[in-house]
């Protein structure tokens, strides 16, 4: 912040900018009725966006993520399970064996579900944009739907990330799990580390920038916050990824 902030006191605000002095009024100590009916003010502004802009975000994510259905691929799991179970009766298979083979069968559909929907779709073709930083299609889905809001960033990973139905995992738990099709594990440190710094330098969020155009007076600061802190975010996100890699 301190360097972005010299280089831009050097090249976009040479200008001297005009003292700005306001009149404080005298501090008093706070009565327990201001401070209760303030703590209820933001309490209730909070519920207020956790129900609103966040549960909207959450359903339009989860639509986005749950069509197109494709019937031939569901009829091909079912087929599989189907076999399995019949397996079973035959006493060709153990319980745990069917058990495990059925829960097998449930992630392939569910992976094939998401890659071929329409934020699956979304995601892999931005994706090669983030693949330098060590994320894949999913952690860029949870980028983009953050740009409403950035709490919405772990909703839509626990849409995305659905892990074993049967085994009610944390979300914790479930990112943990995740691995590549080689197998190797995706929230590795370096992916951590530059997911952390990727969410909180980028696109603040849609309000912010409404607001900034509102002081502004012009959709030019806002445009330029947008693509400054998006690009920042992905040189640090990078460097921390690469350099992590090499470490």
């Amino acid at each position: 912040a301190v360097i972005m902030s010299m280089v831009f006191r050097k090249t976009l605000f040479k200008k001297e900018n005009t003292p700005f002095v306001m009149e404080l009024p005298p501090y008093r100590m706070p009565t327990i009725k201001s401070t209760v009916t303030h703590m209820w003010d933001k309490s209730r502004q909070y519920l207020q966006k956790m129900g609103g802009i966040i549960l909207i975000a959450s359903i339009v994510i989860w639509f986005l993520g749950y069509f197109p259905n494709n019937k031939e691929k569901e009829v091909v799991f079912d087929n599989q399970i189907e076999q399995t179970s019949t397996m079973f009766a035959q006493n060709k298979i153990t319980e745990q064996q069917k058990d495990s083979i059925v829960t097998g069968v449930e992630i392939m559909r569910t992976t094939a579900h998401q890659e071929n929907s329409y934020i699956g779709q979304i995601g892999k073709f931005i994706e090669p944009v983030m693949r330098p930083l060590g994320f894949d299609w999913k952690i860029t889905v949870s980028l983009i739907s953050g740009m409403a809001a950035k709490e919405i960033v772990i909703s839509t990973m626990g849409v995305l990330y659905p892990g074993d139905p049967m085994q009610q995992e944390t979300l914790q738990t479930r990112l943990k799990n995740e691995t590549h099709s080689d197998g190797s594990p995706i929230f590795i440190t370096p992916v951590v580390i530059g997911f952390l710094l990727f969410s909180l330098i980028y696109f603040p969020c849609i309000a912010t920038i409404v607001a900034i155009k509102e002081e502004s007076g012009s959709w030019k600061w806002g445009l330029f916050t947008i693509v400054y802190t998006t690009l920042l975010a992905w040189i640090l996100a990078f460097m921390a990824y690469q350099i992590g890699m090499m470490l």
